[in-house]
């Protein structure tokens, strides 16, 4: 592929190859925007820009001082350890055996809890809740426009959704009530530290395991950054017991 020559700054030619090196050290989420022509051309005036810095440099000499020579032992250290430790972690394997294992004896962790779906009225006295619900039965409105019209929760204007919620995240009175009323019935007034609820279940999921294909991924990710971590561990004491350490 023809590597187009975009710009000669300094003598030195910059290149697509150069251009797209920048856009892939931003995010993914970003580079779409960098495709433009503008973008690219503000990418490629950077690059001018560095080259002629860079030959500016030079020419003074910089990469003969002291302070250079620091910084590129430090550059340089910094590249070898990273290199050193990606050398030990890939060597960190798992395979498909031992991930099916990991599921198979931690099935417990992958557990979806029981929930439901279910609408709710909220009221200040027991009289009021009696009354939206004898409205409700009789045909008169419907469970929504009763809730828009009496529940003083901000549900209301949702016709009282609650959405989709397991045990322990409402209080225990509401929480008894919906996981123990039949779906699409609406319950006797339910008296909660919050006045009176009228519940009506939308629908039941029971609880279940996700399956191995569902979580295999993920297991596999935390299988390796947990060898990852004992490994390095492990380098650092048989490291420490080479070259020694001395803590003060």
């Amino acid at each position: 592929m023809e590597n187009k020559v975009l710009a000669v700054a300094a003598g030195y030619e910059i290149t697509e190859k150069d251009l797209n090196a920048i856009i892939s050290r931003y995010p993914q989420e970003q580079r779409g925007a960098l495709q433009s022509e503008e973008k690219k051309k503000q990418l490629v005036e950077q690059l001018i820009s560095f080259e002629l810095m860079n030959k500016f440099g030079k020419e003074i000499q910089l990469d003969k001082t002291q302070e250079y020579k620091d910084a590129m032992e430090n550059i340089s250290k910094e590249v070898i350890t990273s290199m050193a430790i990606n050398k030990v972690l890939s060597d960190v394997t798992i395979t498909d055996e031992e991930v099916k294992k990991y599921y198979e004896d931690n099935k417990e962790a992958f557990g979806q809890p029981a929930t439901v779906s279910a609408r709710h009225i909220l009221v200040e006295t027991e009289e009021e809740a009696n009354k939206a619900r004898e409205e409700i039965l009789s045909g008169k409105i419907s469970f929504g426009d009763a809730a828009m019209k009496y529940s003083t929760c901000p549900s209301n204007q949702q016709g009282g959704n609650l959405g989709e919620f397991s045990k322990g995240m409402m209080v225990p009175e509401f929480e008894e009530a919906a996981f123990t009323s039949e779906i699409g019935k609406v319950t006797e007034p339910v008296k909660t530290q919050f006045g009176y609820h009228l519940v009506l279940v939308d629908a039941k999921n029971e609880a279940s395991i996700k399956s191995f294909e569902e979580v295999k991924d993920s297991v596999l990710d935390n299988l390796i950054k947990e060898n990852q971590h004992k490994k390095y561990d492990q380098i650092l004491k048989e490291l420490e017991a080479k070259y020694g350490v001395e803590r003060k």
